[in-house]
């Protein structure tokens, strides 16, 4: 005969309630901390955690002066809200005596000036810069014109567009000279090498290419881009492309084996702009994760990530002879300037609320900074002062909201700056100079003027009206 063993439950039942009885009652008042010792380890835990800061070093405690706003002398009685707790009343019968410190200026004299020093405000003055002027509107895309580049020699400029055609513009008259197909999307960025007959181009149909400008053709294709490449840049002493796209990283090629070299990655959204120098650091990146990150050519690796600017970065200039550089995004205080090689903040171009979505430098110092509202801006590099400000004139046919500004350059006087746009057309800006021609002369000279394309001097056109 087999006796049934008991169920399990009852019995768990029974034992967590013994259990639940010994350990739930009240422990034997002998058995708690006693008050003193408490005292004893809350004041040593006190000295050991914030003797070094409840005091001044002798140093600073020697320059202290009486400077400084006078105690009460009458005792007066503090507020309470209540009985405090028993850790907050230890502390106050261990230190209760915190010794006022007066200020660190030695004298009143030394605050005055400090005071006034601060109230003071620097003005720098900045450079005089000649006015630019619109002198000619060139046409011919078919879709928005996204990327303009001039060749070394300063003879003609490139141009890539919305169109999916590159198309090449003598730079003196404006007239289309040659027309390059071979991508089948908006091509989105150029360069033109100074050391080889080739301009490279990229797109969004993640394509870069080579095109020998010998043959006019392409002779080679870098192949690596998951998604369109929107930017480019040639370096200056070395055989070597970087691109920069959708996917999120700047690839480092061999221009001539086509091999990858490097993939830059770290960006966490669009490489929208890339720049390469000569000195460190030689390639430059700005994204659309709002940072610009400065990279270690030979490692591959990033030096260092500027985190300033609060939306997208689209649009980044290096400065032909000064060791800067900078950067553009939307909003207020979006146009920043950068010291190298560790990239400290230098100061804001402070004044126009737009997109950025390109800029420009030239070795004079003029800075350009042109808006997805069609707003222009020339800036004196030197100081972030705006010495002209302009609006984007849509074309006949266009709407007013294709007033876009996407890119720019300046030829390689730095005399002319050529942006394009979303209203499909090229425009050409000429520096100008006034001359110091009078009116008096002109007319003596019988409208002979040598420099009349140069001056802006009014009543010239009066004059010349008259004698013909």
């Amino acid at each position: 005969m087999t006796s049934s063993l008991p169920p399990l439950n009852p019995l768990l039942q029974q034992c967590g309630k013994r259990t639940r009885d010994i350990f739930a009652a009240g422990l034997d008042e002998s058995l708690r901390d006693e008050e003193k010792s408490a005292r004893i380890r809350l004041s040593v835990k006190m000295n050991d955690e914030y003797k070094e800061v409840r005091e001044l070093p002798g140093s600073l405690l020697a320059q202290q002066g009486p400077v400084g706003p006078a105690r009460p002398k009458e005792q007066r009685k503090a507020i309470t809200a209540g009985p405090s707790s028993e850790a907050g009343r230890m502390i106050a019968q261990i230190d209760n005596t915190p010794v006022a410190q007066p200020s660190t200026f030695s004298s009143s004299s030394n605050l005055r000036t400090a005071l006034q020093l601060h109230k003071t405000t620097r003005t720098i003055k900045p450079t005089y810069h000649a006015s630019w002027k619109l002198v000619r509107v060139i046409s011919g895309h078919l879709g928005w014109v996204r990327s303009v580049a001039v060749e070394p020699g300063n003879q003609w400029f490139a141009t890539g567009a919305g169109d999916r055609v590159i198309k090449i513009w003598d730079l003196a008259s404006g007239e289309l000279k040659l027309s390059l197909t071979g991508h089948i999307s908006t091509v989105r960025g150029l360069a033109v090498s100074s050391r080889h007959p080739y301009l490279f181009s990229c797109g969004e149909d993640k394509m870069v290419k080579c095109w020998d400008l010998e043959a006019n053709k392409v002779i080679r294709h870098y192949h690596g881009h998951l998604s369109g490449v929107y930017a480019l840049s040639l370096h200056p002493t070395l055989d070597v492309l970087v691109t920069s796209g959708r996917d999120a990283s700047a690839r480092v090629w061999d221009m001539r084996t086509k091999a990858q070299i490097h993939v830059l990655a770290g960006h966490t959204a669009t490489v929208a702009d890339v720049k390469c120098q000569e000195s460190e650091p030689q390639v430059i990146t700005g994204s659309m994760d709002s940072t610009v990150r400065l990279w270690d050519l030979a490692a591959g690796k990033t030096l260092t990530t500027l985190t300033h600017h609060k939306k997208s970065v689209r649009a980044l200039a290096i400065h032909p002879t000064e060791y800067s550089f900078a950067s553009a995004s939307a909003g207020g205080n979006n146009i920043k300037k950068w010291k190298c090689p560790e990239g400290t903040f230098v100061f804001n171009f402070s004044g126009q609320n737009a997109i950025i979505n390109t800029l420009s430098v030239n070795s004079e110092g003029v800075f350009f900074s042109g808006g997805d509202n069609g707003s222009l801006s020339l800036w004196d590099y030197d100081t972030g002062t705006a010495f002209q400000t302009m609006d984007d004139i849509p074309q006949p046919g266009s709407l007013e909201a294709e007033a876009g500004v996407f890119c720019s350059t300046f030829d390689m006087t730095g005399t002319r700056l050529i942006t394009g746009g979303a209203d499909k057309t090229i425009k050409d800006n000429l520096k100008y100079e006034k001359c110091g021609v009078t009116t008096a002369a002109l007319r003596a000279s019988g409208g002979n003027c040598r420099k009349y394309d140069e001056c802006d001097r009014d009543g010239v056109e009066e004059v010349l009206y008259a004698l013909a």
